[in-house]
């Protein structure tokens, strides 16, 4: 589901419950960055389109994946296109599931419904990358058609680098 203006009290919640576990907000996208929800939402929607996205960044979709409830359970941002460091380093698709609600095959669900976006986007071959201690991340990615291309150092972190064919 794309970010709404009546997601906003859920929004809170999904990143206090980040917080409150002491991690930063996977995807980089979902986290305000010192704006109001309305002002991020804005931004999130001007990230869409190359004519307004920022001058370092690269077009972009964010959705949340949310139960029958509207929790937000995770989030994930389809970059359109790579940059070098994505190339590198970040992929064209990064997700991440809220604290608590992981390890129950939400983020396999969330990355499997985002690959038709991504195809739609005119992306037939998908980077997704992942921190090689990140043994659930990198079955999430497997499991819904990566291969391991390589691995990459940065200071002292060793991210994997796997494609999926779309």
């Amino acid at each position: 589901m794309r970010p709404n203006i009546d997601m906003q009290e859920e929004y809170f919640d999904f990143i206090n419950e980040w917080k409150k576990d002491g991690q930063d907000i996977v995807p980089y996208s979902a986290r305000l960055l010192d704006m109001d929800y309305k002002e991020w939402l804005e931004k999130t929607y001007m990230y869409e389109k190359e004519e307004t996205c920022l001058k370092d960044f690269v077009p972009a979709h964010t959705y949340f994946l949310v139960n029958e409830n509207k929790r937000i359970l995770g989030a994930i941002n389809i970059r359109h296109r790579l940059n070098d460091y994505l190339l590198n380093y970040g992929g064209h698709i990064g997700y991440g599931i809220r604290p608590t609600e992981r390890r129950k095959g939400y983020a396999s669900v969330m990355l499997e419904l985002a690959l038709p976006i991504a195809k739609k986007l005119g992306i037939n071959k998908a980077l997704i990358t992942c921190d090689k201690n990140n043994l659930g991340s990198a079955k999430t990615i497997i499991k819904n058609g990566g291969v391991l291309e390589n691995e990459v150092k940065e200071d002292g972190e060793i991210t994997q680098r796997y494609w999926i064919n779309l």
